[in-house]
């Protein structure tokens, strides 16, 4: 089991595949494929496990399909359709990134039906227990490694990038669902794994210490954005990243996590429970 640093824009600790058992577990963006087949050798993996299809994790997975036409690739039910028909996913992402899309990201390739093998949760697939774990994206799914007792929990656990110890719940539009989250950390405690593996970034070896940070975070996060502007939230976090590690980690974070679309997917989250309780 190892971590590939695939050096998002040529900077390390943004993002990371991991590597178990010749599987790959989010191959990340397409902009930075090249460097993910120098580590690989440009050998076929066995197969593709996305823990859900946001472009930092996923945008990678129809070049390799293409590349490797026999590769198969496991995802979510719910984000299954858009790695076959990725227009959707496409305009969701260019209102948020706009000219910089293919800088960010790359080429974003539509994956064939027959390649793609859609999860519920629940599951046994190539040594993993599968769990739906919504919250962050309402299609992520965690994976755990049975023989390591590790969990690959995309962006469940939030973002830790060593030496720093501050934890960055992501919260991006459109599908921040503040109690999903906090049932999907529940369930990865109840695993009770051995260490968590995180795409941003590393292995972390205290996982349920870990997990209750997060699910700390992650409320004072959302409660911070019901206070404050989004201009007042932007700066906050800037501060409060810059505050709490080295320059070189924070710049690492702050790609990352951008500051300005943090707030916007927590104000959503708040949208969208007003109107339901006025509803109800």
């Amino acid at each position: 089991m190892r971590v590939i640093d695939v050096k998002h824009l040529g900077r390390p600790h943004v993002i990371g595949c991991w590597e178990v058992d010749w599987c790959l577990v989010d191959p990340g963006p397409e902009s930075s494929m090249e460097t993910l087949l120098e580590a690989l050798g440009d050998e076929q993996p066995r197969a593709l496990l996305l823990t859900h299809i946001h472009l930092d994790h996923a945008a990678a997975t129809g070049a390799l399909v293409r590349r490797w036409p026999e590769l198969k690739v496991y995802v979510h039910e719910r984000g299954a359709p858009h790695l076959v028909d990725p227009s959707k996913l496409l305009a969701s992402a260019e209102r948020l990134y706009g000219e910089e899309m293919e800088r960010l990201w790359g080429e974003i390739v539509p994956v064939p039906e027959a390649n793609v093998h859609p999860l519920t949760g629940g599951e046994d697939v190539l040594g993993m227990r599968v769990a739906y774990t919504p919250g962050h994206a309402s299609h992520h799914v965690c994976y755990l490694h049975e023989e390591t007792g590790t969990a690959f929990v995309g962006d469940v656990a939030a973002v830790r990038i060593p030496p720093s110890d501050l934890i960055v719940p992501p919260t991006p539009p459109p599908d921040i669902d503040v109690e999903a989250w906090l049932d999907s950390i529940a369930i990865i405690e109840s695993w009770r794994p051995e260490r968590l593996a995180l795409t941003h970034f590393g292995q972390v070896d205290d996982p349920i210490e870990h997990l209750e940070k997060v699910r700390l975070r992650l409320r004072e996060e959302a409660e911070l954005a019901r206070q404050l502007s989004e201009q007042e939230y932007e700066h906050r976090h800037r501060l409060h990243v810059m505050e709490n590690a080295d320059p070189i980690t924070a710049e690492e974070l702050i790609q990352c996590v951008p500051p300005e679309y943090q707030w916007r997917g927590l104000d959503r989250y708040w949208r969208k429970r007003e109107e339901k309780a006025a509803a109800g």
